[in-house]
């Protein structure tokens, strides 16, 4: 490198930070066609694009130049910000990352990821497990082989369990869903012994294009920016942003014989939009624009969805709306009815249509099986059938076939192994974030109104605006004042379904 000066360089830097931005955006333009709109059969185009791309992308990262830059910066960080600080050690943590990992290796790795998701989808089309496996199982052993290249005296799944959530490894894991458990099987147990909710109200037939108009205006009314915010279908509902917070689209799926899928998916990913595009604008185009891990991301997915979606203020607020645009199908029910309806505890087969008591089973489910194939006490082959014998352990489930069983889920066949605990962390952060909240915001007043001003206001205040300034730990503790306590989640279930079935 051409020797520089400290202002030069750290001009550098913001260059080569918005060349990444803009690898990113093509990337997930690419996966996100190729989730919603790409004709059945394209894929193996797009694997080749992404083939040529990756290998841009990791000439460009680990080039001598990029290094040096980003060591000479590392070098001289007393003479940097704190956020210039923090993009060199994001990069640099990354790209020695990179480095440890054969190029041709990676290359092949990305384009699996275009192969394997097409052929996730066809498989659950078809619920054909047979047909997914040999992807799967690349995927699993890759992983395997790439922790052991980056960090060798590091458990595999450890490192992938940190790499969405940093800090975060099994023991810290197993303990927390300890807890969780010891707090929700028994409340889980008293409910089945009362009379169930009735939840005929969510029931019936809701055409997509009726769904569509309620999904348009839950984004207004959370508070989304439709001008950066785009809505798109696909077979599983996902959040992404391509390379910065001013462009980020959602996704969901119409279900005709239950609206509440569908309003809960844009509600969720709407929450993960809101934390993307409140990130503050000088960040954008950096390693610091948006989210910082995927516990903090669900935090305010499930925030949205469920702390605010699933409570009595928000559906007195959203009802005479639903009576609008369904008038047929609301007719005779109450905004009681839906609240009692949509949080109605029943075991099910489906993770995102699980109820927020038996949600984290779900999970625990899948945290259990990544763990076994990660350390070779389970074959991938074995999956569909100790998916079901846990199913039915857990939540007294016969799974009928793999379509609503193991092969529900897309985040094994786009590679994020690991990836799943964050979104029970991310229930329990967000039960404390309401605590630290409503200390400030009469959270129940401002949704019973249809006003997210506040309780958004509080969320950028807190959290959206740092992006990735701060690691997980760090900002849980400026948010807290204190540790991150999973009782606080606890405390909220117990209350609410206390509540409604009258314990």
């Amino acid at each position: 490198m051409t020797k520089m000066t400290i202002t030069e360089a750290r001009h550098a830097l913001m260059a080569l930070q918005r060349k990444m931005a803009a690898y990113d955006h093509a990337v997930g333009l690419i996966y996100f066609d190729g989730c919603t709109y790409a004709p059945k059969n394209t894929a193996e185009n797009r694997a080749t694009t992404m083939a040529i791309l990756s290998e841009e992308i990791y000439r460009q990262n680990t080039s001598e130049e990029t290094v040096e830059l980003l060591e000479f910066l590392d070098a001289h960080k007393d003479e940097l910000s704190s956020d210039e600080q923090r993009m060199v050690y994001l990069l640099l943590k990354d790209i020695r990352d990179m480095k440890k990992i054969p190029p041709d290796e990676y290359i092949a790795y990305q384009e699996l990821l275009i192969m394997s998701d097409d052929v996730w989808h066809k498989a659950k089309e078809e619920s054909d497990f047979e047909l997914f496996r040999p992807y799967l199982e690349q995927i699993f052993d890759t992983h395997k082989k790439f922790a052991r290249y980056i960090e060798p005296d590091k458990d595999p799944y450890d490192h992938w369990l940190n790499v969405y959530e940093e800090g975060l490894d099994m023991k810290t894991c197993d303990a927390f869903f300890d807890k969780l458990r010891s707090g929700i099987v028994p409340l889980l147990k008293r409910i089945k012994e009362k009379p169930q909710l009735d939840d005929s109200i969510r029931h019936g037939y809701f055409s997509p294009e009726k769904q569509e108009e309620l999904a348009y205006l839950l984004m207004n009314r959370i508070g989304l920016d439709l001008g950066h915010v785009g809505l798109a279908t696909t077979e599983h509902p996902f959040t992404t942003n391509f390379g910065s917070h001013l462009d980020e689209r959602i996704t969901t799926h119409y279900y005709e014989d239950d609206f509440a899928c569908s309003m809960f998916s844009v509600i969720h990913e709407g929450g993960h939009a809101l934390y993307d595009t409140g990130s503050a604008r000088e960040l954008a185009f950096t390693a610091l624009d948006c989210g910082v891990s995927m516990g903090i991301h669900e935090s305010q997915s499930r925030f949205y969805e469920n702390i605010i979606g699933r409570s009595k203020a928000f559906c007195g607020m959203i009802f005479p709306e639903l009576e609008r645009i369904l008038p047929e199908q609301m007719a005779g029910y109450t905004a009681d009815d839906l609240y009692r309806g949509i949080n109605k505890v029943e075991p099910s087969l489906i993770r995102t249509e699980a109820d927020e008591l038996t949600y984290s089973l779900h999970i625990m489910i899948r945290y259990e099986l990544e763990k076994r194939v990660m350390h070779d006490e389970l074959k991938v082959e074995d999956l569909p059938a100790e998916w079901n014998r846990l199913y039915k352990e857990y939540l007294g489930i016969d799974v009928p076939d793999d379509r609503s069983g193991v092969l529900q889920d897309c985040h094994w066949g786009n590679g994020s192994i690991g990836y799943f605990p964050s979104y029970a962390l991310g229930n329990a952060y967000g039960a404390q974030f309401l605590e630290k909240m409503k200390e400030t915001v009469d959270v129940d007043a401002c949704v019973a109104a249809g006003d997210f001003g506040p309780v958004n206001e509080w969320n950028r205040e807190h959290i959206w605006q740092h992006g990735c300034r701060f690691k997980p730990a760090e900002l849980l503790d400026r948010v807290y004042g204190g540790p991150f306590d999973p009782q606080y989640y606890i405390d909220y279930l117990t209350k609410k379904y206390s509540d409604l079935y009258g314990l």
